[in-house]
């Protein structure tokens, strides 16, 4: 929402639409800084320096002077122009209230903030294609007795009841087994992301309360922080890999696209994961476009994980006796075990969205043939 013209920001919603992302999260009052090592740097048509108060020195991010009483129409407008956009073409929002980068908040349980959610809540619950996060980094700066309460207050205030959740560094500050935390919002960026997605799940199912599980930062495209050092490289196959790992254990993810095309810097066609704006020389999320094709082929939600259904450290999602979905991260063959009966089976090339049809199986034990290549791979074996 650091973009001045909406243009860009259409632009911006329109070609990851067409990239077949259907959720982004953005942030209502987060201030960042322009440290990142990345090349986006403010401008005259972006600025990293959000004013949803007016602000007596807008341009400096710890001291802008926030008049906290009212609020910059101008720029709450174009929050429900780049909302409306999104919902045309069915793309959710994750409204996230506010982020630590800056340090500077309304106190907390203050008649400020109150007004600040109030009002939120007010202009934008509308919106069908919004969910609300309470803030990122959220422990850096409000603790778990803030969170209770404020997500507690916003599906009080809330009259349509969007999702909600917070998205804290430490993830053990998710609040599961209250009724207004509809999902987890993690933070986790090594590549083991398969085992640590299948330990959420069973965290969860021991509150008694099932919600999706969800990291939604383990890694930006390109970007190495100094802290992520050795946990894995952030090229775009790791992260795509890493997605359908996610995927593969019932789980949800958000990935960040590269920045290293730039806003302000040459050739100033870029921005990715910090404003959202990309070009057709970053391909990251074609990967995972195919990932959406191969999902969205069968009743995927329909299936659990059921990774003892095969051999050879492959992941398996599954409907027994109706549906295995199974993923080869280093190609091969593998061993499934079936119910009894006769399956329609297919390759699908997780790199290329290749689609191989195979002759009819049976249960209850098949061994694939030899993947097609040394490439990730997916097999999806459907009861006939």
């Amino acid at each position: 929402m650091g973009w001045k013209e909406d243009r860009i920001i259409d632009y911006s919603l329109e070609r990851l639409h067409r990239l077949k992302i259907n959720r982004l999260r953005v942030t209502i009052a987060g201030r960042t800084n322009t440290f990142y090592g990345e090349p986006v740097m403010v401008g005259d048509k972006f600025t990293v320096y959000l004013t949803p108060w007016p602000a007596k020195l807008p341009a400096d991010i710890y001291h802008p002077g926030f008049d906290y009483t009212r609020f910059h129409v101008a720029y709450w407008q174009k929050f429900d122009r780049a909302l409306r956009f999104a919902r045309d073409r069915d793309m959710i929002i994750s409204l996230v209230l506010d982020m630590n980068d800056s340090k500077v908040h309304p106190a907390a349980g203050s008649e400020d903030e109150h007004r600040f959610i109030h009002y939120a809540i007010d202009r934008l619950a509308a919106f069908s294609n919004i969910t609300w996060d309470l803030g990122d980094d959220l422990d850096q700066y409000r603790d778990d007795r803030w969170t209770h309460q404020t997500g507690g207050i916003i599906k009080q205030w809330d009259p349509y009841r969007h999702l909600a959740t917070s998205h804290p560094v430490d993830n053990v500050h998710q609040d599961r087994a209250s009724d207004w935390f509809d999902f987890t919002s993690f933070q986790e960026w090594s590549r083991n992301q398969h085992a640590f997605m299948l330990s959420q799940r069973r965290q969860q199912q021991a509150t008694g309360r099932i919600i999706p599980q969800t990291n939604e930062e383990y890694g930006y495209e390109d970007h190495y922080p100094l802290w992520a050092q050795g946990l894995g490289s952030e090229s775009a196959d790791a992260l795509r890999r890493s997605a359908w790992a996610i995927v593969m254990a019932g789980g949800y993810q958000t990935a960040g696209e590269t920045a290293r095309r730039g806003t302000n810097i040459w050739p100033d066609t870029g921005g990715g994961w910090m404003n959202g704006r990309g070009d057709d020389t970053m391909t990251m999320f074609l990967g995972y476009g195919h990932m959406v094709d191969f999902f969205t082929s069968f009743d995927w939600w329909k299936t659990e994980p059921h990774d003892e259904l095969v051999d050879n450290g492959d992941y398996c999602l599954a409907r027994p006796g109706e549906t295995y979905a199974v993923y080869l991260p280093k190609g091969g063959k593998v061993t499934v075990k079936l119910e009894p009966g006769a399956y329609q089976a297919s390759w699908f090339g997780a790199l290329t969205g290749e689609r191989i049809a195979l002759p009819e199986i049976y249960g209850p034990l098949w061994t694939s043939p030899e993947a097609p290549d040394r490439n990730d791979w997916a097999l999806l074996l459907l009861r006939k």
